[in-house]
């Protein structure tokens, strides 16, 4: 068997030609522009059409190559922005830095490769590819959020985090839905460009996918309206985000430190006309060891007791276990009165910036951030208590991970507060990125967002999605919004990720019947 070009790989595996290799490179040019800063969601919605249409007539093998350059091409571009954090602040030499990224884009390419594989294996078995690609799809997303320690940044569903009406369905299905829905939608938009001749399956190609949007653009409106009306009667609490702007370069200097907690104090004091309740300052926005008591720290307490408010805010933390020292990225809780209420230790680490995982195997690793050894994990994803109320802490990273959020609104969090520190990415857009998939923690649980952080972008994200105020990448002020509380749990927030084990079980349920038919088929030939 031969392909238009009739070239084979050595081991038998034909090459797709430079038309369709072209046509995978579009795919991938239309994924990267489906998310910010540089695209917008709506091309989400037809990034697959080009790949579809060069997987017809191809083997898993040639699928298995256009879904790799598709993925290469889009997650080179999503991921550009890995380069400059290990060449400006790992050090490194540009040729390491986009080796990095490089060898990034290509292990989450291999997502993309499975899936066109995938989708070519089950079409060439008479099964509709408009069935298959979407739940396809979901089980290999879920799969690269979870395998290795999981890094689930920007899953095809959070290119959608503006369209509101689109995501509230996140309540039942979480981010992996929006994904499967978005691959559903190409598959039939495809399917009716390709039967176009054929007005019956044109037709029906098209009612099905303006019937899918309608139901889930139906339901987005009704939660939109419900969520208006459901929050409880308890009095919003008044928040004070601050976003103080401290270069990166100087963030951990000796001499600087005075500095940096003299710009949070003054903008933590900035009058206004109420008082805050609450004033939140991002990761590691105490430039030193805040549990060592000292001239800082008391100042530091004394911004709480001076606005007589709770107070949470990033500092590195120590334990001290033998010989030992284990360092932990903490954010501290202080109550009204100055003192300690809580503490919250980071759980899920940044793989090469906090912790360096298969050590032994990759010794010439080094971490990307300044530490003592690798940090310590926390006990859990645990709500921090704040008079009546109960607040669950995302550091960073964690903000993109739905478990974690759902594991504080299972334990009663009534808002989620995410403290980062994004001058690591200066002006690419990975704080973009890094904003839009924190949305989805709000829609999931619905539960207020209050996001703070260094550089930017510090916004309260409301339990609807919807972005409020928010303050841009590298400007230093304060906002006071007010946070809401909902009583109600979700679907999501109660059974996780069902919808993606129903999609398992549909792709197994595939493979047997696949499996039967064959045995059949080679009776009838005995």
């Amino acid at each position: 068997m031969k392909n238009r070009t009739g070239r084979k790989f050595k081991h038998g595996t034909l090459i797709p030609d430079a038309h369709d290799l072209l046509l995978a490179m579009g795919s991938g040019i239309l994924l990267f522009l489906s998310f910010p800063k540089f695209g917008n969601g709506a091309l989400a919605w037809i990034f697959l059409a080009p790949l579809f249409y060069a997987l017809r007539d191809k083997t898993p093998g040639q699928g298995m190559i256009l879904g790799l350059i598709a993925g290469l091409t889009a997650h080179i571009g999503i991921m550009y922005w890995i380069t400059l954090v290990v060449v400006n602040y790992g050090y490194l030499p540009y040729p390491v830095g986009i080796a990095a990224m490089l060898l990034l884009s290509g292990y989450l390419s291999l997502y993309t490769s499975l899936f066109a594989a995938a989708v070519v294996y089950f079409q060439r078995r008479e099964l509709p590819f408009w069935l298959t690609a979407p739940v396809i799809w979901a089980v290999l997303e879920y799969a690269r959020s979870h395998l290795l320690t999981g890094f689930p940044w920007e899953n095809l569903g959070y290119s959608q985090y503006q369209y509101l009406p689109v995501i509230q369905v996140a309540d039942i299905t979480g981010v992996y839905g929006v994904s499967f829905l978005i691959v559903l939608v190409n598959a039939l938009v495809f399917e009716a460009v390709k039967r176009r001749d054929n007005k019956k399956v044109l037709t029906a190609a098209v009612a099905a996918a303006t019937g899918v949007m309608l139901v889930v653009c139906g339901y987005g409106w009704y939660r939109l309206d419900d969520t208006a009306r459901s929050g409880s009667a308890a009095l919003p609490l008044n928040v004070r985000m601050v976003q103080g702007n401290i270069d990166q370069s100087v963030k951990w200097h000796p001499q600087y430190q005075r500095e940096t907690i003299a710009t949070y104090t003054a903008l933590s004091n900035a009058p206004a006309a109420s008082r805050p309740g609450l004033i939140v300052w991002p990761e590691t926005a105490y430039p030193a060891f805040f549990q060592d008591a000292n001239d800082m720290h008391r100042e530091v307490a004394g911004v709480a007791k001076g606005n007589g408010a709770w107070m949470l805010f990033g500092s590195p933390a120590y334990e001290r276990r033998g010989p030992e020292m284990v360092l932990f990225n903490s954010a501290f809780l202080l109550a009204p009165a100055g003192t300690v209420a809580g503490r919250y230790d980071k759980v899920h680490l940044v793989p090469y910036g906090e912790y360096v995982p298969l050590r032994r195997f990759f010794p010439f690793v080094n971490k990307l951030v300044a530490g003592i050894g690798d940090f310590g994990t926390g006990p859990g994803y645990h709500p921090l208590t704040m008079g009546t109320q109960r607040l669950g802490v995302l550091i960073c990273y964690e903000g993109i991970f739905p478990e974690a959020a759902r594991d504080y609104k299972r334990e009663g969090a009534d808002f989620l507060v995410n403290i980062t520190n994004d001058a690591w990415f200066g002006r690419s857009s990975a704080p973009y990125q890094h904003l839009s998939m924190t949305v989805f923690r709000a829609v999931e649980n619905r539960l207020d967002v209050v996001r703070a952080a260094n550089t930017g972008i510090s916004a309260l994200i409301s339990a609807d999605g919807s972005i409020g105020v928010r303050m841009d990448l590298f400007q230093s002020g304060w906002h006071d919004v007010l946070v809401k509380f909902y009583n109600k749990r979700t679907f999501y927030s109660l059974w996780g990720d069902f919808f993606v084990y129903l999609c398992m079980v549909a792709l197994i349920l595939m493979s047997v019947n696949i499996a039967i038919r064959r045995k059949k088929h080679d009776r009838r030939d005995q």
